[in-house]
């Protein structure tokens, strides 16, 4: 499909877009040497499919889209006529989808109606909190749990900063204080390759926040990217100092305070345990994501429509397997 769409009237048709539906998430896995395919629909959509070259199998992957009216079935059903051809045309062995559809019954339905089968991986913050960023500062004060919001203020007694770069250094310290939180917190953290095909694609969208003491020692990172109306607080880091000062706190605050001033409608904290998973790996920032006072907001999880039954049995082998041992 040729680029000559428009992205603002998109996201404003659709309001549910983020990041991961955008120009720039195509331009970021191109840069990655990823295939990218940009489809319209004839009109009728918009969707970011990237082909992923995994050894268990190759697929399409679609996060937080397509963007369709999910009400209207004659369009649905054709736009996954589309993505299926598309599928085929790339060799494709599976296609996951995650729409930014809630998990209702009636959504689950239409899923599974649509051919579609529960995926054994996540994709995309399945559950996460969502700030309500037209509200005024004091509201959101008020919204926020008691010890979160006097860490806030703690915070600011402590004479912590908070400061923002889109400067290669900043992302290469990012990286470097990642590696170190991934090794104490068992997670698997993006490449500095990665990051930087961010910075390439995103732009004056992208920025990584750093909350410092009053000695400018680092406490805290927040990366953080903007599109449509939405802000996510994609990807975090901390230092030993995080577990003794609120820096995070000070951190993601300060951030809000920003987006609302650029006049972003809603701000994702990305990525919470679902409801009586103690054990999974979001369970340990979940209270303090929740403490902010945003609504929790639960997605349908990932689907899969299989393209090749035989090949895809390796591939759900494998990842129920990667599941269980991630704590997924």
């Amino acid at each position: 499909m040729g680029k000559d769409f428009d992205w603002d009237k998109i996201v404003k048709k659709y309001p549910e877009a983020n990041f991961l539906q955008s120009p720039e998430y195509a331009k970021m896995n191109e840069i990655l040497g990823c295939t990218v395919v940009e489809e319209t629909f004839d009109g009728n959509g918009y969707a970011v499919m990237i082909v992923r070259n995994a050894k268990r199998g190759r697929y399409l992957e679609i996060p937080c889209g397509p963007l369709i009216n999910w009400q209207d079935k004659e369009i649905v059903k054709s736009v996954f006529q589309k993505i299926i051809e598309t599928a085929h045309q790339l060799k494709c062995v599976f296609i996951r989808i995650r729409p930014q559809l809630a998990a209702s019954t009636e959504n689950l339905k239409m899923l599974e109606n649509l051919g579609l089968k529960k995926s054994p991986m996540h994709l995309a913050a399945e559950h996460t909190v969502m700030i309500d960023l037209t509200k005024s500062e004091e509201q959101l004060l008020a919204d926020m749990r008691r010890q979160t919001r006097y860490e806030v203020r703690r915070s600011e007694k402590l004479g912590i900063k908070v400061i923002y770069s889109r400067e290669t250094e900043i992302f290469e310290e990012f990286h470097k204080i990642q590696a170190e939180t991934a090794k104490r917190q068992n997670f698997v953290p993006p490449t500095l390759k990665t990051l930087m095909a961010e910075k390439d694609a995103f732009k004056d969208k992208i920025t990584i926040y750093k909350a410092v003491t009053a000695e400018s020692e680092p406490i805290a990172y927040g990366l953080i990217i903007k599109n449509g109306f939405e802000a996510d607080y994609y990807e975090a880091a901390s230092t030993l100092l995080n577990r003794k000062l609120p820096g995070a706190y000070g951190l993601l605050w300060q951030a809000i305070k920003d987006l609302k001033l650029e006049e972003y409608k809603r701000f994702n904290l990305w990525g919470i345990a679902p409801a009586g998973q103690p054990n999974h790996r979001y369970a340990g920032v979940t209270t303090f994501k929740t403490g902010f006072g945003g609504e929790i907001v639960e997605y349908v999880p990932a689907h899969d429509l299989v393209i090749s039954k035989v090949k895809y049995l390796k591939n759900l082998t494998i990842e129920t397997v990667r599941k269980k041992r991630r704590h997924l």
